[in-house]
């Protein structure tokens, strides 16, 4: 009776299961969660280069419209532009872009959603003398 009681036998069962159920949750929520990591880094690229042709052309325009339509071509996202001034830019006078995204995370699909915004912002001067 001794030695049935000190048996250990069937006793990893257990742990196994919790530790593979676990695993399983870590991995459900990476998937889930890094495409959000991975779109806030191309949004801040996005943010990036549009500043810097706003710094090229010395203007908001249609240079940074042209390049804005590109990105979202590149990039696939749509997010939202809203630029501090339009028009011409003086030589060493500061714009910034902010560039907001909306995404939804989730650990199931059907479960439940959690909608976060992601935002970029970016400031440079422009590069331009204007007469």
């Amino acid at each position: 009776m001794l030695t049935i009681l000190r048996s250990k036998r069937g006793e990893g069962y257990i742990d196994v299961a919790v530790l593979v159920l676990c695993a399983m949750l870590v991995i459900a929520l990476a998937v889930r969660v890094f495409p959000a990591y991975i779109a806030k880094q191309q949004i801040d690229t996005f943010a990036a280069e549009l500043i810097r042709e706003a710094e090229i052309a010395g203007r908001v325009g249609t240079e940074t419209s042209v390049q804005e339509q590109l990105l979202r071509e590149r990039t696939g996202l749509d997010p939202t532009v809203t630029w501090s001034q339009t028009g011409n830019i003086q030589l060493n006078h500061e714009v910034t872009v902010t560039v907001t995204y909306e995404t939804n995370i989730g650990l199931f699909s059907g479960f439940r959603s959690f909608p976060i915004t992601l935002r970029a912002y970016a400031s440079g001067k422009s590069e331009v003398y204007w007469k």
